[in-house]
C-alpha cells in the first residue's frame, strides 16, 4: 500500500462515526460524579481546585467505560491513584524545566510500556501523562500539590462510590460476552445449513472465556446463569461442525442431509433463546417447533454412523444449556473445588508480578510496544519543549495531543491524529462561540462542562472524532471556570493540537514498528499451534488408554491464541504503507483459510475420540509420528521462505488408507488434514522471489529477528 492510500484510509477511518448501542444511564452516572466533584470544590470557593479535581473524576470515569472484566470500582480507584501520583510528581518538578522534561519522558515511557499489560492499562497510562501535563499548569505549592493530588484521587473515589451505590446491569459485561458467544454459534449453525464447511471466528468464545475468569470474591457472587453455559457453548461448536461436515457427518444430499439441516436450524433457535436469556437475565423461552425437531423421530429420515452420534450429542448439550440457563437468575452458589483451580482471575495485588513479567517480555528492540514507548516518550519531551518555546500560554497542548493519539500501530495513530484535530476544531469552535455569545458565569460554565462530559460518555463508542469534540469543548468550559480567557484557549488549542498531531505522525514515519515483517513468523506460529492440537488428538487414537483431555484443551487454546495473533498482525499489515509484506495479500489469505480449515477438521475429530478400552490404531500412530517430524521442518520453512513439502505425510496417509478397510473418522479427517496442509504449501509457493521486495531500511533485518518474538498470547 502506498503512503497516499494509507493516509487516505487512516483519515477515513478516523472520521467514521459508527452507530452503536448507547448507555445513557451509565453516562449519566459518570457525569454526575464529575458534577459532584466540581460542585463541592466551587462550594468551597476555589475554582482552581474544581478544575484539578474534575480531571480525576473525568479520567476515572473514562476508564470505567472500557471493555474490562475487572470490577468497575476497582478500575476507578486504581486509575485515580495513578493520576494522583503523576500529578504530585509533576508538581514537584514543574518549577525546573529540565527536571520536568526528564520526568515527563520517563513517565511517558512507562505509560507506553503499559500497553504490554493490556489496552486498559495502556489507556490508563496515557491518562496519567495527560494529567501530569495539564494540572501542573495550575500554580500551587508543595502542600497545594498534595491537596490537588488528594482531590484527584477523591474524584475517583466518587466515581467508584456511585458505581457501588447505583449499579447499572451488574455482571453486564460478562453477560454480554457469553450471550455474544452463544449468538455467534447460533449464526454458525444457520450458515452450516447452506455451507457445510462455513468458517467460524472463535473470537466470541475467547472473549467469553476471558469474561468467565473471576476473582475469588466474584466467584462467590456470580449469578448461576453465568456458570455453565460457556462450557456447553465450547462443546456445542465442534458438534455442529461434525454434524454438518459432508465427509464426517451427514451425506451431502438426501434425507439425512435434510434431517441435519433441521437439527441445525433448531439448534440455532435454541442457542438464540439461551443467549437472550443470559443477556437480559430472564428465563429461557423456546418455541415448540424447535423442541419438536430436537425429539428423536419414530419414523422418517434417520441419521447413521458418526452423524447419528453427533446428533445425539447435540440434542443432549442443548438440553443441558437450557436447563442451566433456566435456573433462578439472581441465585448464587458456593464455588466448588474445581472452580477454585480453573479460570480464577488474580486479585489486584497479585497482578503486580504478572505485569512485571509482561513488561520484561516486551523490553526488547523488536517489540512494537517497546518501540512505541520510546517513540511516545521522545515526542512528549520534544513537544513540551517546542510548545514552551512558542509564544503561547498553554504550550502543553502539543505534547498532550501527541500522547493522546499515539498507539503502538500505524493505522490507529494516524486515524486518531486526524480525528483528534477535526474533533478539536469542532469542539473549540462550538464552545468558543458559546463563550463569546453568552459570556457564561462560573456556575454556568461548570454546568456546560458537565454536559460535555455526559455527551462524551454517551457517545464514546461512536468514534474518536466525536469524543475529541466533546473533550475540547469540556476543556474550554473547564478552564473558563479557572479564569482562563476563552479566546486565547481556542486559538492555542487548534494550533497546538495540529502541531501535536503532526509530531505524532512524523514520529511513526521516522521510527516505525511495522507489522508486515512479522507475517511469516505469525503464520509459522499458527501452523505449529494447529499441528500440536492435531497431534494431541491423534495421540489419543494411538494410545486410547492414556486419555489426556487437559492436553487437548490447552493445545486448542494455544491454537486460538496463535490464530488471533495472526489475524491481528494481518489486519495491521494491510493498512501499512510498506512494500515488503513478508507475504503477498493473496498468499496470506489463502494460507490463513487453509489453516482455519486445519483447525476445523481437527476439532471435528475431537468430537469422536475413542473410549479408553478401544484398540490402539497403528495407522494413527504412524500418522502422528510423521506429522510431528514434518511439522518441525515445515514451521522452519515458513519462517525462512523455504519449500514446504508434505509428500511424506501424504504417503503415510495413503498406506493407512490402503490398510484400513473400516474408513473410520480418524482416517477421513487425516485426509482432510493433509489436503489443508497441501493448500498451505501451495499458497506459500505462489510467493514472489525475495528480490522483488524492498523493505524499509529500519525494518530490513527485522524479518529474521522476529522469529524469536513471542508475545505470550496465552489463554483466550
Amino acid at each position: 500500500m502506498t503512503w497516499s492510500r494509507a493516509l487516505k484510509d487512516a483519515a477515513r477511518s478516523g472520521l467514521t462515526i459508527e452507530r452503536t448501542k448507547l448507555t445513557p444511564l451509565i453516562a449519566l452516572r459518570g457525569s454526575v460524579g464529575v458534577a459532584l466533584v466540581i460542585g463541592l470544590c466551587l462550594w468551597r470557593g476555589d475554582p482552581v481546585l474544581a478544575v484539578s479535581s474534575a480531571f480525576g473524576a473525568f479520567s476515572s470515569g473514562i476508564v470505567t467505560f472500557q471493555r474490562s472484566m475487572r470490577p468497575r470500582p476497582v478500575l476507578a480507584l486504581a486509575v485515580a491513584g495513578a493520576l494522583a501520583v503523576s500529578t504530585f510528581l509533576g508538581y514537584l518538578a514543574a518549577a525546573h524545566l529540565l527536571a520536568f522534561v526528564l520526568l515527563l519522558a520517563g513517565w511517558t515511557f512507562l505509560a507506553g510500556m503499559a500497553w504490554a499489560i493490556g489496552p486498559v492499562a495502556g489507556l490508563a497510562g496515557t491518562q496519567t501523562v495527560a494529567i501530569m501535563l495539564v494540572t501542573v499548569t495550575l500554580p500551587t505549592s508543595v502542600l497545594g500539590a498534595l491537596q490537588h493530588a488528594a482531590l484527584i484521587f477523591f474524584g475517583g473515589v466518587v466515581q467508584a462510590a456511585l458505581i457501588v451505590l447505583f449499579p447499572v446491569r451488574p455482571w453486564g459485561v460478562q453477560r454480554d460476552a457469553l450471550a455474544d458467544a452463544l449468538a455467534a454459534e447460533a449464526d454458525y449453525a444457520r450458515r452450516l445449513r447452506q455451507d457445510p464447511v462455513a468458517p467460524f471466528d472463535p473470537a466470541p468464545l475467547m472473549d467469553a472465556r476471558i469474561a468467565s475468569a473471576v476473582t475469588p470474591r466474584q466467584a462467590r457472587r456470580r449469578p448461576v446463569q453465568l456458570h455453565g453455559p460457556r462450557g456447553l457453548a465450547e462443546r456445542v461448536r465442534p458438534v455442529l461442525a461434525s454434524l454438518a461436515d459432508p465427509v464426517v457427518g451427514a451425506p451431502p444430499e438426501g434425507p439425512e442431509r435434510d434431517r441435519a439441516r433441521d437439527l441445525l436450524g433448531a439448534a440455532a433457535t435454541v442457542l438464540d433463546a439461551v443467549a437472550f436469556a443470559v443477556r437480559h437475565a430472564k428465563p429461557v423461552r423456546l418455541p415448540p417447533e424447535a423442541m419438536a425437531v430436537l425429539e428423536v423421530p419414530a419414523t422418517g429420515p434417520m441419521l447413521h454412523g458418526a452423524a447419528r452420534r453427533s446428533a445425539y450429542r447435540l440434542i443432549s448439550l442443548l438440553a443441558d444449556a437450557v436447563e442451566l440457563t433456566d435456573e433462578p437468575v439472581e441465585a448464587t452458589r458456593p464455588t466448588t473445588e474445581a472452580e477454585r483451580g480453573h479460570l480464577l482471575r488474580p486479585s489486584v495485588p497479585r497482578l503486580v508480578p504478572v505485569a512485571l513479567r509482561s513488561l520484561h517480555r516486551e523490553a526488547r528492540w523488536t517489540s512494537h510496544v517497546f518501540r512505541h514507548a520510546l517513540r511516545v516518550a521522545a515526542v512528549a519531551a520534544a513537544g513540551y519543549l517546542l510548545g514552551t518555546a512558542l509564544p503561547f500560554g498553554h504550550g502543553y497542548w502539543a505534547p498532550l495531543a501527541s500522547v493522546m493519539v499515539m498507539r503502538p500501530d500505524f493505522a490507529q495513530t494516524y486515524s486518531r491524529g486526524v480525528a483528534r484535530f477535526c474533533g478539536t476544531l469542532v469542539g473549540v469552535a462550538v464552545a468558543g462561540g458559546l463563550m463569546a455569545l453568552a459570556h457564561p458565569g462560573l456556575y454556568v460554565s461548570a454546568a456546560l462542562a458537565v454536559v460535555c462530559v455526559g455527551l462524551m460518555y454517551l457517545l464514546m463508542r461512536t468514534g474518536f472524532s466525536v469524543t475529541s469534540a466533546c473533550v475540547a469543548a469540556y476543556v474550554v468550559f473547564l478552564l473558563g471556570i479557572a479564569g482562563a480567557g476563552w479566546q486565547q484557549t481556542v486559538q492555542e488549542r487548534v494550533v497546538l493540537t495540529l502541531l501535536g498531531g503532526l509530531l505524532a505522525m512524523l514520529s511513526y514515519a521516522l521510527f516505525p514498528a511495522w507489522e508486515t515483517p512479522r507475517l511469516r513468523d505469525r503464520l509459522a506460529e499458527w501452523l505449529a499451534a494447529n499441528g500440536h492440537y492435531a497431534l494431541a488428538v491423534y495421540d489419543l487414537y494411538a494410545t486410547p488408554a492414556e486419555r489426556r483431555p487437559r492436553q487437548i484443551r490447552d493445545a486448542l487454546l494455544d491454537a486460538r491464541a496463535a490464530r488471533a495473533a495472526w489475524e491481528e498482525t494481518e489486519a495491521r499489515a494491510e493498512k501499512e504503507p510498506v512494500r515488503h509484506r513478508g507475504l503477498s495479500p493473496a498468499s496470506a489469505k489463502a494460507a490463513g483459510a487453509a489453516l482455519a480449515t486445519m483447525g476445523r477438521v481437527t476439532m471435528i475429530l475431537e468430537v469422536h475420540l475413542p473410549e479408553r478400552d478401544a484398540d490402539a490404531s497403528p495407522g494413527a500412530t504412524a500418522f502422528a509420528f510423521e506429522l510431528r517430524t514434518s511439522l518441525e521442518d515445515a514451521t522452519e520453512a515458513v519462517r525462512e521462505r523455504g519449500e514446504v513439502n508434505w509428500s511424506t505425510l501424504r504417503a503415510v496417509w495413503e498406506r493407512w488408507d490402503a490398510e484400513d478397510e473400516s474408513r473410520g473418522v480418524a482416517l477421513r479427517v487425516a485426509e482432510l488434514l493433509v489436503d489443508a496442509l497441501d493448500d498451505v504449501a501451495e499458497a506459500l509457493s505462489r510467493e514472489p522471489d525475495r528480490a522483488e521486495y524492498a523493505a524499509p531500511d529500519t525494518e530490513r533485518d527485522t524479518a529474521s529477528d522476529t522469529a524469536r518474538d513471542r508475545e505470550g498470547n496465552g489463554g483466550g
